[in-house]
């Protein structure tokens, strides 16, 4: 009999970005980074509408509204 294992994942609670990164601080104390150049939308995005951001599913994911981008957390991880 196989098991699968899933990894746990847990929520983001908050998003920032660095001249060059997107930054999501994670429930468990945990922040993953990912270079923009990954989210091409948010890449060209405005600080503005970067900073215009919800958290979707109790967290486990990010949407921007003015670019229409979503990301999800579980994706971030897998990187």
């Amino acid at each position: 009999m196989n098991t699968i294992i899933a990894k746990p994942v847990a929520d983001a609670v908050n998003v920032t970005f660095s001249e060059d990164s997107l930054v999501v601080a994670l429930a468990d104390g945990r922040q993953v980074s990912a270079p923009l150049e990954w989210f091409p939308r948010l890449r060209g995005a405005t600080a503005r509408q970067r900073k215009n951001w919800r958290l979707i599913g109790g967290g486990v994911g990010i949407h921007w509204e003015d670019i229409d981008e979503d990301i999800s957390v579980r994706s971030l991880l897998a990187q």
